[in-house]
């Protein structure tokens, strides 16, 4: 096992490591050097290797830290030195102490840091062998986990305690350090520090233009004094690791966290599972001895169970509200912690050090619980450890399921290859049943929850049995792991769909049915372990995994149409059913659990609207954790209901501004009764210099009140000035206080808050929260002031009136709605769509609210909230309704997308277009033309030629597709777009329509060959179109690939379109040199600006273009998980060739891959897939 590996510098792809005393080996990954090689010189030292650092400018340049605290440096073309540089109080001794940070000076050949665990740090000289500095800590008991230089400051380097995490600024001129943070109560794990370009700081303009100062002309202040005033630390954040799984980005600069995330498990993740009364609780157990328990909705962790258990494989939540949890360790028995009290509570020793593999609390009799260990027993204990039942089997037991429908009956599996059941109401200790057939150990075992009887085991072979108790026989092998298969999950709702997790690093999703694989996911990066569901949120998913993750997923793709059969208001038996008819072979998914029905109930019993609680308690149930509740709760405050309703932990998410001021309030009263102990001052401030001081006793004792406080200004004490100013006016008060806050706003200092407050200065004041990321703060602030809280105080001009300075109420709300803008943008862009749409139904913005979700995907919750929410947001629930009815034109939900449209009430074009795509019969064809009050498609043809007569284009086009010969329209439909496109006059909106009715022509008629011009025509016009409408919605990231794919389509297919591949080009440069100007960050060097006539040519695009009708809709689409971390299964997108981030959406040859997003946005713009080949896209 390597003891330090790192990356080769100037070396490409190659790694290196070593291990124990060498040699260093050198792995180059790719390339035709590829393979693995020895350094010749660095191997046979005499001390084990702690860590070695190459030299990052001078090639081959190695050093190597020992555990017996020496160092060994190679360079080429030198003497190489080993086992040098040992700490001098070590000279002579066998001691041991290893080095436990390296790292070379960035500005330097020679000079690098090295610490020691007993010794502390040193900067040596690698080629005169010499220690230069010794550096001192403040306490004996600190020692060093790691190091870094600041890159920005040339000498400056920062540390990590081991013990605490303490974060010290050094300087190598100092031997002590210049600043301590206490980040964490944990040791540090790693720091690296990335250098932020400073930000760009506005200078102030100070009226000193007069070389004289008079008795008003105002001073300029030192920097604000910080409490060590030598230093200013570096504009830089340290990403920091801690030893308890916490993860941040320290923003050294302004002393706060840019991001923290506070605990996780640093090891793999054996288990997890869902609190029984809570299902926004998960508990993980961990290889690294811990128990975490998480809040999904926020990913973070709020409890974690004290010390460290050694291995822990298995844990089991009490039954009902009990808060304990059950544990299994590999050596050290097994335990139950009370998690409210944070302790152990009973510790289980009957297996004596033998591993513990699964441990299990009986949901049905809250006194037993069940354990099994590699001693081949299986243990049934009550919760005080008086042993019940002891089940000897032949060999390791490693899983244990109690029956969620009879009490006394549990199902082990053995390392034997054999499944058994047990009946704990007899005295025997024989199994009732035993299941044979694996051809390897059997892992766990899982009873279903809806069918009795049935029970699922997961077995080393590789296979998932499907087991039927009362047959005695196994009624499904489900084959299609390539490794061991270890976690397993029924769902809750659906009887026949069970969930696998494997050491082959996939999960698999199984109709049970027929046996068929529903999907396969290839996420995790190593083996799944746990895999978890909560029967109040069936359709959120767990796993976690040998890669140190939880994951969390949502289910629901794999039960349509469920969702939209609630949406469309279907009767009951197209939504909940009972087991027998769900698990009929090819029948429709339907809800079968307990939560189903109890909704069913409330439903049913529940008087007024119904419709309104259905969808709600529906749509929670289906929708993953992260804001749908409280989106939810903040419609239930818009719609009028009682705030006396809403739930206990309303106030800790995104709140309706009515609220949000009272809330905090009653939190800061919480606060201030607990007593606040304050940091104690550092160094004793500089003396000042005497003279200026005496000058200003002088200017106060003659009266010269303003000429003090300039004086005062200048040597920085800035409270005597404020104290006396009211003396000179309150406008110079008001005016210092503004000085002072400006200045503070540029050094980036917390002090600025009260003067912003205090002066009534709230746009500086949000300004000032913005800029630093903390959009939360700058919301509360614009609400109080929309409250009044914060009021500018009049001061009285000269012919008495009083003068506010124009901060008008509606001014505030102005500012209150930017903000919450902002945050919602923040949300939106970090694939938070529903948490975005809080922000601004908190401020009441419906329209913007709707547009979050429906830009998210999030089309089914747009829906149902868009219906709750009524007339103010009909016309985004309209567009949701579309969207989604074009989900639905497949095969099997055709009626329900009719069912959709029927919710519309302008709807007859729309279902135009669906009769018109529809691949059936003729006879199918006109029922469907029946459902929809449409003619048969005779009755069309004739109408068509009639009206063809009337010249009337659009309804012609429309008639024709929904006739007997959907083909005629095509020559009418393109020849009258490309006479639009020969004029000069021609808009966006007067040629979208046409094209849009005859991308419906039904798929297999558009590919006839004799329709082959026309198809090339409008695959070509629609391309173009939709770049334009791509530029019009700001879906940036897709309009160079419209244009490429229109331009493709123009060089290979024999076309005649008013459009040349030159003026394509010209129009993508003229778009791209007019946008770079506004989207480009301002610390980049600035671009070429465009041509004037590229300025002319992108004022004309915009002319055709004109505005998007549907406010909000402008902007990229961003679905939930678009920013997680990619996965272990990497794409490459065909549009942009970059690595796609987030969700993977595959075109029709199942091998293209594009984006999720870019999918969505190109379906939106362009019906036609990016391959050219003529298919519409349906990525909803």
């Amino acid at each position: 096992i390597p003891a330090s590996l790192s990356w080769c510098w100037n070396a490409g792809d190659a790694v290196a490591f070593v291990s124990h005393r060498g040699p260093l080996y050198i792995w180059i990954i790719s390339g035709p050097d590829s393979g693995v090689t020895v350094h010749r010189e660095a191997h046979s030292f005499l001390s084990d290797i702690s860590l070695f650092r190459w030299h990052p400018k001078k090639k081959g340049k190695v050093v190597f830290g020992h555990t017996d605290g020496s160092l060994s440096i190679f360079q080429p073309g030198s003497k190489n030195q080993k086992h040098v540089l040992r700490p001098e109080s070590l000279e002579g001794t066998d001691e041991e102490d290893p080095i436990t940070a390296l790292e070379w000076d960035p500005l330097s050949t020679d000079y690098l840091l090295v610490a020691n665990l007993h010794n502390g740090i040193r900067l040596v000289d690698s080629e005169s062998l010499s220690c230069i500095t010794t550096f001192n800590f403040p306490s004996a008991a600190a020692s060093v986990q790691c190091l870094a230089w600041v890159s920005s400051a040339p000498g400056m380097f920062i540390t990590g305690d081991s013990q605490v995490g303490v974060l010290r600024v050094w300087n190598v001129s100092h031997a002590t350090p210049i600043e301590n943070f206490k980040l964490k109560k944990t040791g540090f794990h790693g720091l690296h520090v990335l250098s932020s370009p400073p930000k760009k700081k506005c200078s102030l303009q100070h009226s000193t233009k007069n070389h004289y100062t008079s008795s008003t002309s105002e001073a300029i202040p030192p920097p604000t004094l910080t409490q060590n005033q030598a230093y200013s630390l570096p504009p830089g954040h340290a990403v920091c690791c801690f030893m308890d799984g916490g993860v941040g980005l320290y923003d050294m600069g302004a002393r706060k966290w840019d991001f923290l995330r506070d605990l996780g498990h640093v090891e793999t993740i054996f288990d997890c599972k869902f609190k029984p009364d809570n299902p926004d609780l998960l508990a993980t157990a961990s290889f690294d001895g811990t128990i975490k328990v998480w809040d999904i909705n926020t990913l973070t962790a709020v409890y974690t169970s004290p010390g460290n258990e050694g291995v822990i494989y298995s844990i089991s939540w009490a039954p009902g509200d009990l808060n304990c949890i059950a544990g299994a360790t590999s050596k050290n028995g097994g335990f139950i912690w009370d998690v409210q009290k944070g302790k152990m509570i009973t510790r289980f020793s009957e297996h004596g050090k033998n591993g513990i593999f699964c441990i299990a609390w009986s949901h049905k009799d809250s006194k037993r619980i069940a354990t099994c260990s590699s001693d081949g027993f299986c243990i049934i204990r009550t919760i005080d450890g008086k042993v019940l039942h002891k089940y000897k089997h032949p060999a390791a037991v490693f899983g244990c399921d109690w029956s969620q429908n009879n009490k006394d009956m549990i199902a082990t599996g053995c390392e034997d290859k054999n499944v058994r059941v047990f009946y704990l109401a007899t005295s025997s200790d024989q199994p009732l049943k035993v299941f044979t057939g694996h051809t390897a150990k059997v892992f766990h075992v899982r009873w279903s929850p809806l069918r009795e009887g049935i029970l699922c085991s997961g077995s080393d072979d590789g296979t998932v049995r499907i087991w039927d108790y009362t047959q005695d026989t196994c009624i499904k092998v489900l084959s299609g792991h390539t490794a061991p298969v270890r976690g397993l999950m029924w769902n809750p709702e659906i009887p026949y769909l069970l969930v696998s997790g494997s050491w082959d690093h996939t999960i698999r999703v199984w109709d049970t049915r027929d046996g068929t694989c529903l999907d396969t996911v290839c996420d995790h990066g190593a083996d799944v372990y746990g895999l978890t569901c909560h029967p109040s949120r069936p359709f959120t998913m767990a796993s976690c995994s040998r890669d140190s993750t939880v994951r969390l997923w949502s289910l629901t793709p794999l039960i349509n149409p469920l969702q939209i059969n609630i949406l469309a208001d279907r009767c009951w038996d197209k939504i909940i059913g009972n087991t027998d008819r769900a698990v009929e072979s090819g029948a429709p998914p339907l809800l079968c659990g307990k939560v189903s029905r109890d909704i069913k109930q409330d439903v049913e019993k529940k008087t007024g609207n119904a419709r309104v609680k259905k969808l709600r308690w529906f749509s929670e149930c289906f929708s993953p954790p992260g804001g749908s509740k409280n989106l939810w709760d903040l419609v239930a405050v818009i719609k009028g209901q009682d705030d006396s309703l809403l739930p206990q932990n309303y106030c800790k998410g995104i709140m309706h501004m009515k609220h949000l001021i009272r809330f905090r309030m009653s939190r800061a009263q919480e606060l201030t009764t607990v007593k606040m102990s304050k940091f104690g001052g550092g160094i004793g401030a500089p003396s000042k210099e005497e003279r200026l001081k005496e000058a200003a006793e002088i200017h106060l004792r003659l009266g010269q009140i303003q000429r003090y406080c300039e004086l005062m200004v200048e040597l920085g004490e800035w409270d005597k000035a404020l104290s006396v100013a009211p003396g000179v006016s309150m406008k110079y008060w008001r005016k210092l206080m503004q000085r002072r806050a400006d200045q503070l706003i540029q050094e980036e200092n917390d002090d600025v808050i009260p003067y912003c407050v205090a002066v009534g200065d709230v746009k500086k004041l949000v300004s000032f929260f913005t800029s630093r990321g903390q959009l939360k703060e700058a919301l509360l602030v614009a609400q109080a002031a929309c409250e009044g809280n914060i009021q500018i105080s009049p001061v009285s001009t000269t012919d008495g009136s009083s003068n506010s300075g124009g901060n008008s109420t509606d001014d505030y709300n102005e500012l209150l709605h930017k903000v919450s803008k902002e945050l919602a943008e923040w949300y939106f862009q970090d694939g938070h769509a529903v948490l975005a749409a809080c922000c601004h139904l908190a401020v009441e913005n419906i329209e913007l609210a709707m547009a979050n979700l429906i830009r998210g995907n999030e089309l089914e919750l747009a829906i149902s909230v868009g219906t709750v929410l009524g007339e103010s947001a009909a016309q985004a629930t309209h567009y949701a309704l579309e969207l989604l009815a074009r989900k639905c034109m497949t095969v099997t939900t055709w009626d329900l997308a009719v069912d959709l449209l029927m919710m519309i009430p302008d709807n007859k074009l729309q279902l135009a277009k669906l009769c018109a795509f529809y691949p059936g019969c003729t006879e199918e064809i006109n029922d469907l033309h029946e459902k929809c009050n449409l003619p048969d498609v005779e009755e069309c043809m004739r109408l068509a030629e009639t009206i063809q007569a009337d010249g009337d284009i659009f309804e012609t086009i429309k008639y024709y597709l929904l006739s007997t010969e959907p083909e005629k329209a095509l020559p009418i439909g393109i020849q009258y777009v490309k006479e639009q496109l020969w004029g000069s006059d021609w808009t966006l909106d007067s040629i979208c329509p046409y094209l849009d009715l005859l991308s419906y022509i039904r798929t297999e008629r558009l590919a006839l060959h004799k329709c082959s011009e026309f198809r090339n025509e409008l695959l070509i016009l629609c391309g173009y179109i939709g770049a334009l409408l791509a530029i019009r919605r700001q879906y940036n990231s897709i309009v160079p690939a419209l244009y490429e794919y229109t331009s493709q389509l123009l060089k290979r297919r024999e076309v005649s379109v008013p459009l040349k591949i030159e003026q394509l080009s010209e129009e993508l440069d003229a778009w791209r040199a007019c946008t770079q100007l506004n989207n480009r960050p301002t610390s980049e060097l600035p671009c070429t600006p465009p041509s004037e006539s590229q300025r002319t040519m992108y004022s004309i695009l915009l002319s055709r273009i004109q505005e998007e009708p549907l406010k909000g809709m402008v902007g990229p689409d961003c679905v939930t998980g678009s920013n997680l971390p990619s996965h272990s299964d990497v794409h490459i997108s065909c549009l942009t060739g970059l690595r796609i981030q987030g969700p993977v959406f595959f075109l029709e040859d199942g091998k293209s891959a594009i984006s999720l997003n870019d999918a969505l946005m190109w379906a939106k713009v362009n019906p036609f897939s990016p391959l050219g080949t003529g298919v519409r896209l349906n990525p909803f």
